[in-house]
């Protein structure tokens, strides 16, 4: 069997997907800030398009932790992990629908409110290394 160059047979692809979704979601909370500090709606428009592109990362991050598990990369979940970045995942989806309102009410205080939580969840699960599952190891008589 060929193998690519440059790809561990056990690397896991959904990591990469959180890491840059979670770094759109965090960048929201900054942008919020910065509407906070000077009331320009282009910074509570910056907010929304950061959340929607990290959602549709989180989504993409969705399907390559199940391609992870059809190719026998990933092994268990770890499901603090998991849980940090799906409720994450899913303030993040009300998030959005809050930052479609005008003007001021899009941001402050609930917007900026669910950035801060969205944040800190997100930082709670960097320290796993945005892995939501442990990669598969080789069995003792298994082929690697």
């Amino acid at each position: 069997m060929a193998r690519s160059p440059g790809i561990s047979p056990k690397s896991l692809l959904h990591p990469g997907f959180i890491c840059a979704g979670a770094t759109l979601l965090i960048a929201a909370l900054v942008t919020d800030l910065m509407y906070w500090e000077t009331s320009n709606g282009q910074w509570a428009n910056l907010s929304a398009w950061l959340i929607t592109a990290g959602l549709v990362l989180a989504l993409v991050a969705t399907i390559a932790l199940i391609v992870d598990f059809i190719a026998g990369r990933a092994g268990r979940i770890d499901w603090i992990a998991f849980a940090l970045v799906a409720l994450a995942a899913l303030l993040s989806l009300l998030n959005v629908f809050i930052h479609s309102r005008d003007a001021w009410t899009s941001v402050v205080p609930q917007g900026i409110s669910i950035s801060g939580i969205v944040t800190i969840l997100l930082l709670m699960a960097a320290f796993n290394g945005w892995k939501v599952s442990t990669v598969r190891t080789t069995e003792i008589g298994e082929r690697p």
